[in-house]
């Protein structure tokens, strides 16, 4: 069970496996640096350490932005969509983004 807000628990729409999409924008730049997966917990705890958390997908386990590689994503704000189905988080990167050692994971193909 998740200690997130009730108020904000029942706001959220959440895909068959319990997550919303949360993209990551850079607070300087505004820059879109990744788009990772929360969970009412993942979430719960952003909001509470300021640390970006999400959940892993394929390790199916909770991840810190940077706990391992040092590139952090100090949170400032989040922000829920209108439909409830994803959060915007508004964050401070130290370091690149993205797993590749990119400073955002939107540098590949331009498609327009």
């Amino acid at each position: 069970m998740s200690n997130l807000d009730p108020d904000v628990a029942s706001r959220l729409k959440r895909d068959a496996n319990g997550l919303v999409a949360a993209v990551v924008q850079d607070a300087g730049t505004r820059d879109v640096l990744m788009v990772g997966w929360m969970d009412d917990e993942a979430l719960h705890r952003t909001l509470t350490t300021g640390a970006a958390t999400f959940w892993s997908r394929s390790r199916r386990e909770y991840w810190v932005k940077g706990e391992t590689s040092g590139n952090t994503l100090a949170v400032r704000e989040v922000r829920l969509d209108c439909d409830g189905d994803t959060v915007l988080v508004t964050a401070d990167a130290a370091g690149p983004t993205c797993h590749t050692g990119a400073t955002t994971c939107f540098v590949a193909d331009r498609l327009l």
